[in-house]
């Protein structure tokens, strides 16, 4: 009898081990890439816990660059009593990875104990907010910079329904941001709206959203985006230049100077990847905006290439330095502006591109 008991016994233990071995090979959820204590933990509970910082995935993609990557990881060595999000529009409901998914990017940062992934629903997000009966009614095919224009329409609804701080998938955190609520020059006089924060339901927020919606023209890149910030600030507040590197009052808020997140501007974006004799200290910025979206070369984040770039990486988001910049057989990962795009896509950045330089 007990021979028995024990046979019977070994046939299930190899039975267990092999399901459990079978179940390790299949990346088809994203619980596989969370620890178990963040797979229970929703998006409203995560919000209050303070104050979040939020990185937004508009597009499907499933594979995070490395720069993305080093954003988010950045953000979470800089603020690591903050949850940090990474909501994607690739990710549904479900929570379900694509089946194919091996993405080296997101097993890394879902490993980060205070960073965490939530799928971004656009229309969940925008009911209760002017947004909600626009969205519903535009037809996203016919837009031409839809992923720009979704993008920032997005960001706008995250923060006023829950507070934090957003920030674009390409700027590097070097320390803590000391305000609840503001917004960041790019020149005097002129808003991004590549970094904000606000505590939520700011009115100054609701505004935006009903000005997106009142003078809406897709036409335009950035009409909904850092002019519309612009554009409302004007309203809020008599803008004067700055002076040395103080920042401005606004009634509730703060108006930070553009050394704070701009310490190099869209023009000499290059600089990044350059090699400096002497690598600038950056005491008065917050987070560096590596301008991504001027990067139509491609360039790369090369190991041992001595770049400002390189020394950016391995300082602030040294698990992204380690694990994604080598390549199976040494070879360096590209940066990608943004994925990979078509001849369409291509012809809108330029235009992009083009009208920043008009305008500025």
């Amino acid at each position: 009898m007990l021979t028995k008991l024990q046979f019977s016994l070994s046939v299930t233990l190899l039975f267990a081990c092999g399901f459990l071995y079978q179940f390790t090979l299949k990346p088809s959820c994203l619980i596989c890439y969370l620890p178990s204590y963040k797979s229970h933990q929703g998006l409203e509970a995560l919000l209050g816990r303070g104050r979040s910082i939020v990185f937004l995935e508009t597009s499907e993609r499933m594979e995070p660059t490395p720069l993305v990557s080093c954003a988010v990881e950045s953000a979470a060595k800089v603020y690591p009593e903050q949850p940090v999000l990474l909501l994607m529009k690739g990710l549904n409901n479900s929570m379900q990875l694509p089946p194919n998914s091996t993405s080296p990017a997101l097993s890394l940062l879902s490993a980060i104990d205070n960073v965490f992934l939530f799928p971004l629903d656009m229309k969940s997000l925008f009911e209760d907010t002017p947004l909600f009966s626009w969205y519903t009614q535009i037809n996203s095919s016919i837009e031409r910079f839809w992923l720009h224009i979704s993008s920032d329409a997005s960001r706008l609804a995250f923060i006023w329904k829950y507070g934090g701080v957003y920030m674009d998938t390409d700027v590097i955190s070097i320390r803590p941001i000391p305000e609840d609520n503001f917004l960041a020059a790019q020149k005097s006089r002129f808003s991004s709206n590549g970094v904000f924060g606000f505590l939520p339901h700011h009115p100054f927020l609701w505004q935006c959203m009903e000005n997106f919606v009142e003078n809406y023209n897709p036409n335009i890149w950035g009409h909904q985006g850092p002019e519309l910030m612009t554009r409302l600030l004007r309203v809020w507040c008599k803008l004067r230049d700055f002076q040395e590197v103080s920042d401005l009052k606004c009634l509730n808020f703060s108006f930070l100077h553009p050394q704070r997140f701009y310490p190099i501007s869209f023009r000499a974006w290059r600089r990044y990847y350059e090699v400096w004799d002497t690598e600038p200290s950056f005491n008065n910025s917050y987070a560096l905006h590596l301008w991504n979206h001027m990067n139509q070369e491609g360039k790369a984040v090369v190991r041992g290439s001595n770049t400002l770039v390189e020394h950016l990486y391995r300082k602030h988001c040294p698990k992204t330095y380690r694990d994604l910049l080598q390549g199976p057989e040494g070879s360096v990962t590209r940066e990608q502006s943004p994925g990979r795009a078509s001849p369409d896509q291509q012809a809108n950045r330029l235009h992009a591109i083009c009208h920043w330089t008009s305008y500025l």
